[in-house]
């Protein structure tokens, strides 16, 4: 009858060939399954099971979501029936494999504490070519105009459950993730050149789901395993269940836990203090009550803080400096507190893409202007972070401010070379971040950031001093009249080369405005080093 929904199918179990365990079907959908004993891929074959392969262990990465937990999606219940677990350079990531009550199949994607609900799509021509592909390209896919957020190498480590397609583990191959104006995402999975898959979806939080049968516990536990800092030998500690980077609180030193705990742990040391005094003005583990986003008043925890700069254009130029601080709430995700001469800024990673057209980005119906680019590089590392942050590297970061109404927000684009990321936030004072975090106005005062407060006596300034300050701004502004006003593809070419495409682009297209930024903060922004997924 209209309106019914379809009667969810029967399941189908059977005994696994190689150690007889019973393994059971409940979608139509699903053409293989891994058995949970002997961890043997199995393909159905009439009305047996055939044994095609053998699946690896799963990388324990401390998800909270396991097989069996369900939710509901639109008043439909669904379940969680298959995973595939990917790598890639800087970690992994997770392909939850959802059957729904109604015979719908769907996936829903997991990386560092965010998720993403996505459908197979049809490619209604034929897909782009995988070697082509680049971070910031514009590519059109089932039918959709798209951005290419990031383009990395992946494997398949291990399969769970029952899949829509027999599991292809070991060799690696081209993922690609897109993003769009209205906020969806799009993966193209290389996997099967033959048969490129593609998905599109939304991002999505586990508290719209009201999930059920989630694992007691996801907290990050190291079992027996020592874990040591490799330079000094100092304990650490490790309390983010998707931490890939961590400093040592001893020595400083900057670690990789993308590839797991080890005998062997790659790392970095680092000066014994931040560059030009910086030390965080918020401590870390400490919370802040703060507003961010549609979630409403929440309390995030500071769990990590960065140093960063822009890289002078001229060799004569000092570089403006600015500090970044990672907030992070169980069930919200991650956001950041960041700490420019012009002040302070509150932001968070969008999931999609804002439509540039010249100066000017379209988010969300408001208006951005342009307003600096610029080469910018990490100079200092504390804490942890959910991606695999490095000492010195560097992105090309395009700032934006709001016009109208959307005045007082902001927006960031950051690019390396192999991603593309958007953040956006807004303005607040200072008084804020105190109120917050519960500070006093005197351990967020330093000379050349925050807020800029009024002084408390007439200035002492000599008419001679004004007369010499007039003359040097002058003679600046001669010299920059006399320069052309700045260069954006100088940017470029200091972080790509003269070489690379994005300079060649950048040259091409010179004329379209804006300025570059040598000296100060705006609002920083952040780099998520990798993740090219759903």
């Amino acid at each position: 009858m209209a309106g019914e929904q379809p009667t969810p199918q029967r399941a189908w179990r059977a005994a696994c060939p190689n150690c007889g365990a019973p393994v059971e079907f409940r979608s139509a959908a699903s053409s293989t399954a891994v058995c949970s004993f002997c961890r043997s891929t199995l393909a159905r074959d009439g009305d047996a099971l055939k044994r095609i392969g053998q699946s690896a262990e799963l990388f324990d990465d401390h998800s909270p979501l396991q097989l069996g937990a369900s939710g509901t999606l639109q008043g439909v219940t669904f379940t969680l029936i298959g995973r595939l677990q990917y790598g890639y350079a800087d970690g992994t990531w997770n392909e939850w494999y959802l059957w729904f009550d109604n015979g719908r199949n769907g996936w829903l994607s997991e990386d560092n504490g965010a998720y993403v609900l996505a459908f197979d799509t049809p490619l209604t021509g034929p897909a782009p070519a995988a070697s082509e592909l680049q971070a910031g390209q514009r590519v059109s896919a089932g039918g959709v105009a798209w951005d290419v957020a990031s383009v990395v190498q992946a494997r398949l480590i291990a399969a769970q459950g029952e899949l829509p397609r027999p599991p292809r583990t070991g060799a690696e191959f081209t993922v690609a993730d897109l993003r769009n104006n209205l906020g969806e995402v799009g993966t193209l999975d290389y996997g099967d050149p033959a048969a490129v898959q593609f998905a599109m979806g939304r991002s999505a939080a586990l508290s719209e789901f009201r999930m059920q049968g989630l694992k007691a516990s996801s907290e990050r536990t190291l079992g027996a395993a020592a874990l040591n800092c490799p330079h000094c030998g100092a304990g650490l500690s490790v309390q983010l269940a998707g931490t890939k980077a961590l400093s040592c609180g001893q020595c400083h030193s900057l670690i990789d836990l993308s590839q797991g705990v080890g005998e062997k742990l790659a790392s970095v040391q680092q000066s014994a203090s931040p560059p030009q005094g910086r030390l965080p003005k918020i401590a870390l583990g400490s919370t802040g009550r703060l507003a961010i986003g549609s979630e409403g008043v929440l309390d995030w925890q500071c769990v990590g803080y960065l140093v960063r700069c822009d890289v002078p254009q001229d060799s004569g130029d000092e570089p403006g400096y600015w500090s970044e601080y990672l907030l992070f709430h169980r069930t919200a995700g991650f956001a950041f507190l960041v700490d420019t001469e012009d002040g302070w800024s509150l932001v968070r990673p969008l999931t999609g893409a804002p439509q540039v057209n010249g100066n000017l980005a379209q988010w969300e119906g408001g208006t951005y202007r342009k307003t600096f680019a610029y080469p910018a590089k990490v100079l200092w590392v504390e804490g942890e972070f959910y991606w695999l942050v490095k000492r010195d590297e560097r992105a090309l970061v395009t700032d934006f401010e709001g016009e109208g109404s959307a005045s007082g927000r902001l927006l960031s684009r950051e690019k390396t070379a192999s991603e593309v990321t958007w953040s956006g936030g807004r303005q607040m004072p200072a008084s804020a971040v105190e109120a917050a975090f519960g500070l006093k106005p005197e351990q967020l005062a330093r000379e050349g950031s925050g807020d800029v407060r009024p002084s408390s006596g007439r200035s002492s300034m000599s008419l001679g001093t004004v007369v010499l300050l007039v003359v040097v701004l002058l003679v600046v502004m001669l010299l920059f009249t006399r320069c052309g006003g700045g260069d954006d593809c100088r940017t470029v070419e200091q972080a790509y080369g003269n070489l690379s495409p994005e300079y060649r682009q950048c040259v091409q297209s010179r004329g379209s405005g804006g300025g570059s930024r040598s000296g100060g903060g705006s609002w920083g922004g952040y780099s998520s080093g990798g993740g090219g997924h759903k």
